[in-house]
This record gives C-alpha cells, structure tokens and sequence, in this order.
C-alpha cells in the first residue's frame, strides 16, 4: 500500500473518532486521465487531468454524510474533519445507515488479477496521437467514398485507490484502464447519413485489438447500414449483435438492483426463485477474470468479492444489494452490482445460426426508446440487416421491438459463440425467436 495515503487515511479516522464520529470510512483517490480525439484529418481535442482527493463516509448519531477534500495540508484536514462531523450532526436521523458488519469484509480472495498496465508511464502523447489516426485512416479506407465523416479517440486512465475504516477494513486498488473507438457517418441515398461505429476496452495497452482492425469494423458496421428501409411490420426470430446486447439486458439487471427492490420500482420484485427466462439465460457474475474489465477482490463497501451465479438456466437466484439497501429490505447483501458479467456462449457462429433461421433480422443498433422498471415493458428503435435464406438481404431501419422483459427472455433460444471481451460484460449475440418487429 502507499505509505503516505495510509498514513493520511489513519489520521482522518483518528481525528474523527476524537471528534466525535460514530464509525468513519476514508478513501484517498489519485487519478490521471488523458483524452485524445482526432477528426477528418485533424487533431480535434485533447484533454490531461490529474487529480487527488480524501471522501469520507461520516457516521454520527445515527446521521450519515459524505464529504470531499483536494487539501490536504494537516490544518485543513482538522477542520476539514470538524466540519464534517458538525455538518452530519445537522441531517435527518437514519437507523439503516452505518458501515457494514465487518464478517462481509472476510474471506478476500489473494489473486493477482493484473488490473494495472506496468508499462502505462511509458505511453506517450506519440503513441496516443499515432493511434488516433490510425483508427481514423484505415476506417476512411474501408468507408471509400461513402465517407462523410470519421471521428477517432483513445482514453487512458490510472487511478490508485486506498480505503480504511473505522471497523477494520483495508484496501488498496491500482488500476488503469484504455479504450479505442470510432465512429463513421456515410453518405447515403437522398439526405440519409446513417452512422456507425466500433471500440474496445482494456485493463493493458496491448490487450486492445489493433486500431486498424478497430477502423475497418467501424466502416463494415456503418456500411451494412446504406439503403435501410422500413419492412412490414412482422414477428420473425432476431439476433442482437454482441455489442449492442446490454442495451436490451441492462434494464433486466437494473431490476436485481437492490435500489430499486427497495424503493418498489423493480419488475423483479418477488421474483427471486422464479423462471423469469429460458434456459439459455444464465447470468454469472465473476469478478476474478484475469485483466477482467470489472474484476474486483472487494468492492465500494469493503464486501470480500465472490463469484455468483445471478441466474440459472432462467431462474432468478440472487439480487445486487448493498449493505444499507439490505438493512432496509431485512435480507443478507450480496453486492452493489455486477463486477464481469457473463452470460455463457454457445457453440455456433452468427452466420450458422443465420443459415438455421434462414429468415429473421440481425440488430446492430438501438435508437432511442424507454423501458417501465415497474412493469418491464419496453419499446426500443432499431437497426440492422434483413437475412433472407440465411443470407444478408437488406438493412433496415426506422423500426422497432417491443415487449415485456418478464416474457421477452422467455423467448432466448441460442448464445453465439462470440462474446466480447472488451468490456465487464461480456456478453455473445443472442437468439430470440417470435419477436415483433414493427415497420409499415
């Protein structure tokens, strides 16, 4: 651990027991970011910040508050702390809140999972500028004269976090973290200027794919999008892209959200135990990938991180719940959210499984739309690519998928053997049969 944050972290709790705090959480953060964008040959935007700071978690008389500070002169954090403490003293009682039972802070895991790039202090403004325009090169080749616009970026970050509280928990997380992209507008018939795009992110440099594969995919995305129409409304089998499946399942997790169990805006309210998909849909929560994008040995409140298993074959096993979140609905916390979510592959190709439907539709983005927490109705825009004989026949767009998510993942029938590996869900393109799709 970093000797002088644990040595400021220890005084914070120190004074802040003496001053009269209840229990006290530190976290001292240090975080560099750089930002680069380049656009239509042109180096568009760059931006660098560094960044330091102390939060704390102050627990007095049954109160609660957070508090920040970037001074961290010894003066300044004595009234810092007073401050704080005199502050929360002010605030509405609270019984649920206080630090979790240190017993959910046993049993951390010691696996190195390699979250921080030992080579990140020797990327340079160089390679970052070089990265950019590679991306934004070989998707200008790819997009030919159907490019109207290329927009390219690259993101890095290292951050360095230690937490101590009150009730004995230490921690100390050192990360970094890269993304690549790139966008791509295409000229198309009339006034039309369907866009696309492509990225990836990793915890290392060199765990991203080459920013030239990254430009071509970009332009085969936006491509496949010239000429889109609308079809007649129909119910037919469709695949979502690997990319694009969290837009559809993120309102399905946002639902075991212990937040919203809580507050009664969660369609999987008494769900738990329940079939609430197929038996294609497992989700597992792993945070102990190797180089995993959310991969944790504890998370934001301390929890000891554990492998679970959320749903089995389409039943609904566990909820995310936080420690205060749990106090308040009366059941044992499991975990604020997800850390690598993962909803096993299958066997088959997207292109085999398209020669099995022979007809249906591959969606490769979604516009717009809104889901009911309380309901799990849903109703989303679309794009993507008519098959025909299991053969790509036209794109099409303006058109839309609508449903329940309580019946929706019913209708999961096959995972792609491709999940994508660039993000903490990783996640393959799935199968779902009977959708309808709306158009004319």
């Amino acid at each position: 651990m970093n000797n002088e944050a644990m040595q400021i972290c220890e005084y914070i709790l120190k004074a802040a027991k003496n001053a009269g705090a209840d229990d006290c959480k530190v976290i001292f953060s240090k975080r560099r970011f750089v930002e680069m964008s380049h656009r239509d040959h042109k180096l568009e935007e760059v931006k660098e910040a560094t960044s330091q700071n102390i939060g704390m978690d102050v627990f007095v008389n049954q109160r609660f508050s957070t508090q920040t500070t970037v001074d961290l002169r010894q003066e300044s954090l004595d009234m810092f702390v007073r401050n704080a403490i005199e502050t929360t003293k002010l605030l509405e009682e609270d019984p649920y809140r206080c630090l979790p039972d240190p017993r959910y802070y046993e049993g951390r895991q010691d696996i190195e999972l390699e979250m921080s790039d030992n080579g990140y202090e020797t990327v340079t403004p160089e390679l970052r500028l070089t990265m950019t325009r590679e991306l934004e090169d070989s998707c200008r080749e790819a997009g030919g004269d159907k490019v109207v616009s290329i927009t390219s970026g690259v993101y890095d970050e290292f951050s360095d976090v230690v937490i101590l509280t009150s009730n004995g928990f230490q921690g100390h997380e050192q990360k970094t973290m890269f993304h690549s992209g790139v966008g791509m507008t295409a000229q198309d018939e009339g006034d039309r200027r369907p866009a696309g795009w492509d990225f990836a992110g990793s915890r290392s440099i060199k765990g991203l794919p080459a920013a030239r594969d990254i430009g071509k995919q970009a332009a085969a995305r936006t491509l496949e999008l010239l000429g889109a129409k609308k079809i007649a409304t129909e119910t037919l089998p469709v695949i979502i892209d690997n990319r694009c499946v969290g837009n559809v399942l993120g309102n399905y997790v946002w639902a075991m959200n212990g937040a919203a169990l809580q507050q009664k805006s969660s369609f999987l309210e008494h769900k738990k135990g329940e079939k609430t998909g197929s038996g294609v849909f497992t989700l597992i929560d792993d945070p102990f990938i190797v180089g995993g994008m959310g991969s944790r040995l504890f998370d934001g409140e301390g929890f000891a991180a554990q492998k679970r298993v959320m749903v089995d074959q389409g039943v609904l096993k566990e909820y995310f719940i936080d420690w205060y979140r749990s106090r308040k609905l009366g059941v044992e916390p499991t975990a604020g959210g997800p850390a690598n979510l993962i909803l096993p592959p299958g066997e088959r190709s997207v292109a085999e499984i398209m020669k099995d439907l022979g007809r249906g539709i591959l969606i490769n983005g979604f516009i717009g739309g809104n889901s009911n927490p309380n309901t799990g109705d849903f109703s989303i825009g679309i794009t993507g690519t008519l098959f025909e004989n299991g053969e790509p026949a036209q794109a099409v767009a303006e058109m839309n998928i609508a449903g329940n998510h309580l019946q929706f993942w019913h209708k999961l029938t096959e995972a792609a053997n491709d999940p994508w590996p660039y993000s903490s869900w990783r996640l393959p393109s799935l199968v779902f049969s009977d959708v309808v799709v709306s158009g004319m």
